[in-house]
């Protein structure tokens, strides 16, 4: 016969240690640390990026489902890993010449309030100014160009390239700005740091990070041979850990996976199983 919870009573017993002595932390793979043991499920009405960004905040880790194509996974990955930074190293830049009106629907595609104005509208091109909602509050006039609207770059307050995070968040802090572009001798953009960022650090202490200090997040996959398209597009999205999604996990389709992984991309913690 079967048991249920009502069937069953927990006598507490003496404890000598309290709530404070209790050490949490784990291991997600050899080199991936939690400090709150918990995963997601790599299940379609269970992991995207949303759910994979509240877990690894409260110290778990999060599994994308592979439920979706190649790009849209990879999209996931990035959504993650761009939450939340030391130095964000890819910001979107826009060029000085793009209209108000593009400028609006690109907040709305991105989710984004700020960006660098850049000369050709790249990264790692000359620093013009900066752009955020503040700039833009009382603009209705679609057509006027950023160029008219942005703090320029005398107005700003910026960093070396060689700064590191502590200095950087330093000079965030005495500043009072929302962001902070770190700029070569030449002017060029080579990193940017947000304010928004340093207020997550302090309000998620356990978060799940990487050496730059970007969530980490786990990614799930098949063992179909036109999965290893898929590793290299989650790889190169900045995936952390890939898991290998299959009924039987003791399988000779699991097993080369997991040994054309390692081979092609011998840094990348794997997990297999079922």
């Amino acid at each position: 016969t079967g048991l249920t919870y009502d069937d069953l009573i927990c006598m507490p017993g003496h404890i000598n240690f309290g709530v404070h002595d209790v050490d949490l932390h784990g291991n997600f793979t050899r080199k991936i640390k939690l400090k709150t043991p918990v995963v997601s499920s790599p299940m379609d009405t269970v992991t995207g990026s949303r759910m994979a960004i509240a877990m690894a905040l409260e110290g778990g880790i999060g599994v994308i489902h592979t439920n979706m194509s190649i790009e849209e996974q990879a999209n996931e990955v990035m959504s993650v890993k761009k939450f939340e930074s030391g130095f964000i190293m890819d910001p979107v830049c826009i060029p000085p010449t793009m209209p108000f009106a593009e400028l609006e629907n690109l907040r709305k595609t991105t989710g984004w309030k700020g960006f660098p104005v850049t000369e050709d509208g790249k990264m790692g091109s000359k620093l013009l100014g900066l752009v955020t909602k503040r700039d833009t509050d009382w603009f209705t006039d679609g057509s006027v160009t950023v160029s008219s609207i942005m703090t320029k770059l005398q107005d700003l307050v910026t960093a070396p390239e060689a700064v590191d995070l502590l200095a950087a968040n330093k000079i965030l802090k005495e500043s009072k700005k929302g962001k902070l572009p770190v700029v070569t001798k030449s002017g060029r953009l080579v990193a940017l740091m947000s304010r928004a960022d340093l207020q997550k650090n302090a309000d998620y202490p356990n978060a799940t990070k990487d050496q730059k200090k970007q969530l980490m997040v786990a990614a799930s996959i098949g063992t179909r041979p036109s999965d290893k398209d898929r590793v290299g597009a989650l790889v190169a999205a900045g995936v952390d850990a890939i898991i290998i999604d299959s009924s039987q996990g003791d399988s000779v389709y699991q097993h080369d996976m997991v040994r054309w992984i390692k081979k092609e991309f011998p840094d990348m913690q794997v997990v297999g199983g079922n």
